[in-house]
């Protein structure tokens, strides 16, 4: 098995994703997936985030994504751009009803704006530059293992492998997976294989581009 190889062939094929999509980089009308209508990716460009807003932004969107489309997240966040609320102080200020109606587009509303708001009070206790830990993160209610390596993988530029559908579905494809693996399993088979290939100066790019590039990949073969 080499899944670098696999990496390569769709990075050809579909060319660099530029995950994650920032409002800050929407005017930049640059948007080289197939599917969704935010621009604001930045293929080939990988100092991104390069704030605290950026972050935080992010953030807010792996915990959005949870059980629905990325077009629908899209929908959430720019009604909370919208609101000017990209901020955990501003989200904890605004009413309830405001920010669930901004974040109804996502689904489960009512649960995603209590994970919302536990997120924000965890955030706002983070000294500055400081990167929480995975457990850290799965402490927090609401988020489970594919959500905290969103947000650590993205956000915070730490080197861990996402296993969500798209990634579970293309790699059974491949028969290199059981249906009944659990996340912990497929994600140190994936790092394992692709740490015989890439060196660890390379993780974070290519853990990010390859996930975005199975995302797509799936959504153009339905």
């Amino acid at each position: 098995m080499n899944l670098f190889e696999h990496y390569k062939k769709l990075l050809s094929k579909y060319g660099a994703q530029g995950w994650w999509p920032l409002i800050e980089l929407h005017k930049n009308n640059i948007n080289p997936t197939n599917t969704g209508s935010m621009n604001g990716y930045h293929p080939n460009d990988h100092s991104y985030p390069k704030n605290n807003k950026q972050i935080f932004e992010i953030c807010l969107g792996a915990i959005l994504t949870q059980n629905t489309s990325w077009t629908n997240v899209e929908k959430a966040v720019m009604n909370l751009n919208d609101l000017n609320v990209i901020d955990p102080y501003k989200i904890i200020d605004e009413s309830e009803d405001k920010i669930k109606l901004a974040i109804k587009p996502s689904g489960y509303f009512n649960q995603k704006y209590k994970k919302i708001i536990e997120f924000c009070k965890f955030f706002i206790k983070l000294k500055e530059n400081q990167i929480p830990t995975r457990e850290e993160l799965l402490e927090l209610w609401g988020i489970g293992f594919e959500t905290a390596d969103s947000i650590l993988l993205y956000a915070y530029r730490i080197p861990v492998f996402i296993v969500d559908t798209y990634t579970k579905r293309f790699l059974i494809s491949l028969d290199l997976i059981q249906k009944d693996w659990d996340y912990n399993k497929i994600q140190e088979l994936i790092e394992n294989d692709l740490g015989k290939n890439i060196k660890d100066d390379q993780k974070v790019i290519i853990y990010q581009e390859f996930h975005a590039l199975i995302v797509e990949y799936n959504k153009r073969i339905k």
